[in-house]
């Protein structure tokens, strides 16, 4: 009996390890969700962001997965050469606009902010992304492929160009209807809030 206990309480300190690595992780993302739920979450059914979302979910409806590759391997080559016809499409449009007040009226809490349609390509950005499509990754696929209402806040790390800490927070953009048709990513200075 004197062996099981010690036994025993090794286990359950191995097993509140990873709990408390994981409360420890929640507590330092709380601050990013309250801030987007109060300060992003409001202007997020905006005409600005749901009509953009909108219509080019309409264009794109007929892309196959060759076409948003296709068009992702445009952006990446815009990104690294001199014709950038692409990208200034998009930064320039009304919704980037838009996004590129809202960024400027956080005070250094918005680092940067892109909208996506329902496919997961970028409509408007505050600031050019590396790719268009980010259909494929955790910001698109836990905000909008986890429905209605979703917030995905990503791991804080460490901005090598500006020095800060930083996250990005994912919200699923809905229509009037509560029908998802989007998301929103919003990266988050850490350190402003």
């Amino acid at each position: 009996m004197k062996k099981l206990v010690p036994a025993f309480l090794l286990a359950c300190t191995a097993f509140a390890m990873p709990m408390g690595v994981s409360l420890a992780q929640d507590a330092k993302l709380a601050p990013i969700s309250d801030y987007v739920t109060s300060d992003v979450k409001p202007w997020l059914n905006d005409p600005a962001i749901i009509e953009a979302v909108k219509a080019q979910n309409a264009a794109n409806a007929n892309l196959s997965a060759a076409d948003i590759d296709a068009l992702d391997k445009k952006w990446r080559a815009e990104v690294d050469g001199s014709d950038h016809a692409m990208i200034d499409g998009v930064l320039n449009n009304a919704l980037s606009k838009f996004l590129q007040g809202k960024k400027e009226a956080s005070g250094g809490k918005i680092t940067e902010i892109f909208v996506m349609d329902a496919k997961g390509l970028n409509v408007g950005q505050s600031d050019t992304t590396s790719d268009y499509w980010q259909g494929d990754e955790g910001k698109f696929q836990k905000s909008f492929g986890a429905g209605k209402d979703a917030v995905f806040v990503d791991e804080i790390e460490k901005d090598e160009s500006t020095q800060t800490l930083q996250s990005q927070a994912s919200v699923t953009i809905s229509d009037d209807a509560g029908t998802p048709i989007g998301a929103i990513t919003v990266g988050v200075n850490v350190d402003a809030l």
